[in-house]
């Protein structure tokens, strides 16, 4: 997963329609002074090649599920994609200048599908006497005091704190799927969950 560079979201949405500005009128003086310049043409493609670019960019913020992910569990698995599915609404929100409110509400929808998901993972754990359970759950309820001092910071920079909480939730859910998921889904399939 990349950063984002860009922590004002304004202000990196001014520079980007200040430098589509700026060749925008690059390219109608390159047309005026004369139609057969190569700078007018490398204008014209730079300016063509800008919002693809950005694209590109800002989707390397989002996560797409992967068969590498899969606990072998469907309904942990399904669980996971809307957790995954849920980071990306947040980022969408921290991304996209959505406002305070829609932020705020993919963020409190994310935490509590989480603690529903954490609830359900545990309740499996538990029931079929996981031997690794106590340290599973602390690992849980670490990743839910990390959210509440993102939340905490959300009241001095909701900006910096959602971008913080989405680039934090994507990190830990990926690393926690693919390290202590992995390790008890072994041991529930071989109880027969399924």
């Amino acid at each position: 997963m990349k950063k984002n560079v860009c922590r004002n979201k304004r202000m990196c949405m001014f520079g980007l329609s200040l430098l589509i500005l700026t060749l925008i009128v690059a390219v109608i003086l390159g047309l005026l002074a004369g139609p057969s310049s190569p700078i007018t043409w490398s204008l014209i493609a730079l300016l063509v090649a800008v919002p693809f670019v950005h694209k590109k960019m800002a989707s390397q913020q989002f996560v797409e599920w992967k068969d590498s992910y899969s606990v072998g569990i469907d309904s942990i698995d399904q669980q996971h994609k809307k957790l995954l599915n849920l980071i990306n609404q947040l980022q969408t929100a921290v991304d996209y200048s959505t406002g305070e409110q829609f932020e705020r509400e993919a963020l409190d929808e994310l935490v509590d599908y989480t603690k529903t998901h954490f609830t359900y993972e545990e309740g499996l754990m538990r029931d079929n006497d996981y031997p690794d359970f106590e340290s599973h759950k602390a690992q849980h309820e670490k990743m839910f005091n990390k959210v509440g001092e993102v939340l905490a910071e959300y009241e001095k920079d909701h900006d910096t704190a959602m971008s913080n909480a989405a680039e934090y939730l994507r990190s830990w859910l990926i690393n926690h799927i693919n390290g202590t998921d992995k390790e008890y889904s072994s041991y529930l399939i071989g109880k027969g969950v399924k």
